[in-house]
């Protein structure tokens, strides 16, 4: 089920909110959430609530180990075990049939012959983000950074808030602990105005800007070999403020659902088109999974503890990671190592970068996250160096339709991702103008999902 649906808006969110609200208790409430939360999943596929509910009550039985045995050596294996099967589970269902067919390539170019089957596999929605839930809450109470809880329903309806299920934000337990522990307490109205300005914030995002540019893109760039150097920028320039308003639009969402329940989500998105350098733009952009793979990957390393020889490392390989988490693809691979030796040139050349003028910085900085998306964007290698070689030399070509529409919906998104406040900074009052004008965009989006079908989220692929 999408955000964006007409059954989200009109029968899934009415239904649980009100039930929510008239529920009293914390036990009724986290049963309630938890319900609502595979509900809400298996509108996708059925099937795939047991995986997410396997995956729970694994994290949840060696929270409960951790609390009750002190013992290193348990106490370790209460980390390794359900970490490794959590992995596994990612790592089949997301990575099997890309690790089988590299093992078949490889094996044929050795001389030698292989024919591991390729599977016919499902990838779950948001198998990546609830992974990522149950894998921070373990590490977490193995460190002592949250005491593990001891009501399953509690952590189920963590692991399943529907709100971040399948796109994120990736919300660590201990982000939101107490707001689950005054789940019986919580008032209705408080942030009730915040709540729906944020969901229609991100709903105008995600409708009005990141699908209307997606219509004008996609069909432009499935006849990449005809672009011109000219087309092919304003396709890479569609497709970054695609990704931006279609991501920065579900965690709006996203938030302004958790302030409906009573929960504080964490911003995600920090106006990373407003970065100054590399690592400024990734600690703006989709910050959850950015301080995941520090906290949890780069840290565990050595981070920047050690020489400058294996601080490059440390980054290289967390930056590879990240890719290779954005799916089974090698150019999310050669797009995780484009940012890593982005990174570790910033860090070797700091000083000089720091005395060029901020606007040189950042319009610099949008410039190379522009030849990644490039890559990220591609559907294969051919493609990539087909854009990349578009951007670089000058090609004559063919226009594509809706060029206009294109160069108008960029001019708005770069004036609200380049200068405007974002959602955490905005002032979310509801005065009459406020309301009236968030009405009428509310109802040009609705009229334009009216006409057609929602467009799932680009992260869901994810």
């Amino acid at each position: 089920m999408l955000f964006n649906s007409l059954q989200f808006l009109y029968a899934f969110l009415p239904i649980t909110y009100l039930v929510f609200w008239r529920l009293t208790g914390k036990m009724p409430r986290y049963v309630w959430l938890a319900i609502s939360g595979y509900v809400f999943y298996s509108f996708w596929n059925y099937k795939f609530c047991a995986l997410m509910l396997f995956s729970t009550a694994v994290s949840y039985l060696a929270g409960r180990a951790l609390l009750r045995w002190h013992d290193p050596g348990r106490r370790r294996l209460c980390v390794i075990v359900p970490v490794v099967m959590d992995l596994a589970l990612l790592g089949f269902f997301k990575y099997g049939n890309f690790a089988v067919t590299n093992i078949n390539t490889v094996v044929s170019w050795v001389g030698g012959t292989s024919t591991l089957p390729i599977l016919n596999i499902i990838l779950p929605v948001g198998i990546s983000f609830y992974t990522f839930h149950t894998i921070t809450y373990i590490i977490d109470s193995y460190r002592g950074v949250i005491t593990p809880t001891r009501n399953f329903f509690k952590f189920a309806a963590y692991v399943s808030l529907f709100s971040q299920l399948v796109a994120g934000p990736i919300v660590r337990f201990r982000q939101i602990d107490q707001d689950f522990e005054n789940i019986d307490r919580a008032d209705r109205t408080a942030d009730l105005h915040t709540g729906w300005s944020f969901f229609v914030i991100g709903f105008l995002e995600k409708v009005l800007i990141a699908d209307t540019i997606a219509a004008v893109i996609d069909p432009a760039l499935v006849r990449y070999a005809e672009l011109s150097t000219v087309s092919a920028w304003l396709c890479v320039l569609g497709f970054a403020y695609q990704v931006y308003f279609d991501f920065a639009g579900y965690s709006d969402m996203a938030v302004g659902l958790g302030y409906m329940f009573g929960f504080r989500l964490p911003q995600n998105f920090n106006s990373p088109y407003k970065a100054t350098d590399i690592a400024d733009l990734w600690r703006r952009w989709h910050i959850s999974l950015s301080s995941f793979f520090r906290d949890y990957v780069y840290f565990s390393l050595g981070g920047s503890r050690a020489s400058r020889l294996l601080t490059a490392r440390n980054l290289m390989i967390t930056m590879m990671l990240v890719g290779l988490w954005h799916g089974a693809n090698w150019l999310y691979i050669v797009f995780g190592a484009y940012q890593g030796l982005l990174l570790i040139l910033h860090r070797m050349v700091g000083g000089k970068w720091e005395g060029l003028p901020q606007w040189t910085r950042r319009i610099a900085t949008f410039g190379l996250w522009l030849v990644g998306l490039a890559i990220f964007r591609a559907s294969g290698f051919e493609m990539a160096f087909a854009l990349l070689d578009k951007m670089f030399t000058w090609q004559a070509g063919t226009s594509f339709i809706g060029a206009g529409v294109l160069i108008v919906m960029l001019v708005i998104a770069a004036v609200i991702a380049h200068w405007a406040p974002n959602t955490f900074e905005i002032r979310h009052r509801w005065s009459p103008s406020w309301v009236a004008s968030f009405a009428v965009l509310f109802g040009i989006g609705l009229f334009v999902l009216y006409g057609s079908r929602p467009a799932p989220y680009i992260y869901f692929q994810f």
